[in-house]
Order: structure tokens, then sequence, then C-alpha cells
């Protein structure tokens, strides 16, 4: 099989960032040297000044099909990932109809098997009634079919809301499978929303989306799950973090149950409360964006590694929805694409090792969910594999959304993506797609997380 080899490459994992060779063989990592080897016919690419990492798992993404596909669907969605540097992706259950059963996880394994551009798997949805179901899956093996079981202790798009107590201790007691939360009080965003119809009416402005989806609402729900999974010993993994308070919670609880982990998006380490005037509702989404300071304290988690995954939180809705009233305006925000560079700039503008982001972009999200052969720069594994030129400046423009926009645009970042191997093929060179980006992708299997070993760049 012909040979590709990555020379003076900054090889960037979460153990070193070291100047090396990268070999590709067929669909595999061949081999990883401080010098070129001299290898007969083989491919050289010189990718000096460029990072060279594992492509990134998003494990939190929206991609609206089935029953959404005008906003969004697995096929152009997957094609932004992979434009973005994103070579894996794990779907969230709210879809029409929600995926809580093995029989929706098949229809989206199946559809992603004739569309996608990228590695495909997904999450199943609890419900206050299928825990049962589920753990009847884990037991009679076809966990190894999705990611993790997504439990919305908030609701959001799609009405998926686990608000039964004793349903909620039942899922928490589910082994084999990591537990994955929105983490929102119900109750208190709904009295929250009550009380700004009674001052603005229907007028509500934007800049109200923080205090109706509030940091109480968060911090009360993220108190109750860390609760939980201390009692139960749960994997519990915690998503779109977004206060600071969340931050030391989770830090402390971490100290009691090592199994639970935390993720956070770029939206939260870019923006905050200040730009709701300015972006109106192409800035909402759940939880809402919350404050200068929490975003310093989510960039300081990110750093230390109390925040241990970035997921995209992809969310499409079109842009003519995003512009209607704060009662009509739907959440989410449609930002895969972007993520790479706007965590890799605001890492180089804050001093945030490289080796964090190799780890919050492809490794923990491995060892979370149990991938197999994916998430490191290891001889052996799938060259999922992302070139990056972190010193290249460049203003976001249109993405290739189907939504047809991000709320990243005009946006100024660093950290351009020039190449992106999927399985051993070139799918994006000089930041287009090739003509192999639509034939390379693989279904991501998964494991139970307790028979993973860790795996480690050596050279």
């Amino acid at each position: 099989m012909p040979i590709t080899l990555l020379k003076n490459a900054t090889i960037v994992t979460g153990a070193s960032v070291v100047k090396g060779t990268l070999g590709i063989e067929g669909e595999l990592i061949s081999g990883i040297w401080k010098e070129t080897p001299n290898i007969p016919g083989a491919e050289v690419i010189d990718v000096d000044g460029c990072l060279v990492m594992a492509g990134g798992i998003d494990a939190h993404v929206h991609f609206r099909e089935p029953g959404m596909t005008h906003k969004a669907d697995i096929g152009s969605e997957s094609l932004a990932a992979v434009l973005g540097g994103i070579t894996s992706f794990i779907d969230m259950p709210n879809t029409a109809p929600p995926a809580t059963s093995m029989e929706a996880i098949e229809w989206k394994l199946n559809r992603a098997s004739e569309t996608s551009s990228a590695n495909y798997g997904f999450h199943i949805g609890a419900t206050n009634s299928n825990a049962a179901l589920i753990r009847e899956y884990i037991d009679s093996g076809k966990g190894g079919m999705f990611g993790g079981i997504k439990v919305f202790m908030g609701s959001s798009t799609g009405d998926m809301l686990v608000d039964m107590d004793n349903v909620l201790e039942d899922l928490f007691q589910i082994k084999g499978k990591t537990i994955l939360i929105h983490s929102e009080d119900e109750g208190m965003i709904k009295r929250n929303l009550a009380k700004a119809k009674e001052v603005y009416g229907d007028a509500i402005p934007f800049e109200a989306h923080p205090l109706i989806r509030s940091r109480e609402a968060c911090v009360k729900s993220t108190g109750k799950a860390l609760e939980l999974a201390v009692k139960y010993g749960t994997r519990l993994h915690i998503l779109h973090v977004s206060t600071k308070e969340e931050t030391t919670m989770i830090r402390d609880a971490k100290k009691t149950n090592p199994e639970i982990t935390a993720e956070t998006s770029a939206n939260y380490l870019w923006f905050s409360d200040k730009d709701y005037t300015r972006m109106a509702g192409t800035l909402k989404c759940n939880p809402a964006v919350k404050s200068p300071d929490d975003r310093d304290a989510l960039i300081e988690a990110l750093a230390n590694g109390t925040i241990d995954t970035i997921g995209s939180d992809h969310a499409p809705h079109l842009r003519e929805e995003k512009l209607k009233p704060y009662l009509e305006c739907p959440s989410g925000l449609p930002t895969i694409q972007q993520s790479l560079p706007a965590v890799l700039t605001i890492a180089m503008k804050n001093g945030i090792p490289l080796q964090r982001i190799a780890s919050a972009f492809s490794e923990k999200a491995a060892d979370i969910f149990g991938i197999i052969g994916r998430g490191y720069l290891q001889p052996g594994l799938f060259a999922d594999i992302v070139v990056v030129d972190p010193e290249k400046e460049f203003i976001v423009g249109q993405p290739a959304y189907k939504c047809g926009w991000s709320p990243y645009e005009g946006c100024r970042m660093k950290g351009a993506v020039k190449m992106v191997w999927l399985n051993g093929s070139l799918v994006v060179n000089n930041g287009n797609p090739t003509k192999d980006h639509f034939s390379s992708r693989k279904e991501i299997l998964f494991r139970s997380r307790s028979t993973d070993s860790t795996l480690t760049c050596t050279f």
C-alpha cells in the first residue's frame, strides 16, 4: 500500500508536543518518528510550521435527521465537520422521532452509512419509561452500537425531558455506559420565564435569556446530578457547562468519583452575555451563554483539566427562525466547522497548552465513550488526522452548513484547517474537500470504557 509521510510536523498529543514525522499506510497510522525514515516510494509532504493532531471527536452534535432536514442533515453537517477538522461525530437523540430505541439507532446508522462524510455514531435517549429497555440493550451486547445515554434534566429541542426522580435514580445506576446530561432545572426555568412575561409581555429581550435559563438553574441541576453520580458511582458526563460555580462543583466531585467528566463548547469560551444586545437570537442556546467571569472560569477549567472535552453542541436552525422574537426563536447554534479554530485561538490567546486541546478534542472523548481505534496519534490506530496552520489568520465567512450561517461569521480566528485524513484518505486539502470526502467514513465502534487501555504517543 502507498505510504504518506508528514515530515517536519509539530505532533500534538495530550502527552507532548514534539517535532517529527508521522506515517500513514492504508487506513492506519504506520509510525511516528523523530527523524523522517527513508521509505522507497513514499509520498513525503512537508508540513513545517503546522500542527498535526488526531482528528476531532465531537460527541455532542444535533444533525437534525430524521425529522428536521429542512434545517440540516447528516450529509451536509458531516461535511462541514470534516472541513473543520472533526473526523468523528456522535449525534444526539432529540430528533423526530427521537432515538430512544435500538430500531431508531439502526435507522440512523443506515442513513449515515449512505450519506456521511465523517465517521459516525449515535447516543441513545432516555425517557421517563425506557430505562429497563436501555439496560436490556447493554446486557444483550447491543451497547456497542451507541455511544452514551442522553438524559435531558432540562427541556430543550425535542421534548425529551426526564423529570421523575425515581427514573433518574434508576438511570444513574446503569453500568457499562456513560450518562450524558443536559443540566438545567426545569421548574426554575418555568418560574423565571413566567416572571419575564409579567415584566415584558411577549416582547422579552434576548438579554433576558441568561436570566431565564439562569445560572441557578444550571447549578441546581448539576448539583443534583453530581450527588447521584457520587452515590451510585455513575459514569457521568456533564454537557455544555456554562458557569463558574459548576466548574468548582465538578472539580470537587471528581475527587470522590473519578468517573465524572465534563464538557463545554467553544460558544461559552468565546461569547458572553454582553453579546446578546448585538447578536439577539443568533446567540440564543441552551444553556444560555453567561457572564465574562463565567467565560474566564471555563477557560481556566479547560486549562487545568476540570473540563475534559469540547463538544460543539452543533444545533442548526434556519436564519429566519433565529430572527424571530424571543418566544418564537428556537435555541441552538450551528458551530462545528468553527469549533477547532475557535478553541485554538482562545488557547493561544490565554496560554493554554496545546496538549490540553489535543486531549479535549479527541483523546478524552475516545476514553469516555470507549471508541475503538480512534482519538489518539498512535501507530496501528485509524489515520484520522488534521493538519492546522496555527498562525494562519482568517475571517470566518459563510460556513458549509445547510442553514447557511454561523454565529462566528465575521470573527477573526487563528488555526486554519489545511488538510484532513479520514481512515487514511485525504478528504480535505488546502481547506477544500477532495473527491474522497464522501467515501472514506466508517461507523464508530464502542466498547465498555472499563476495558480500555491507556494510549499514548510514543517515539
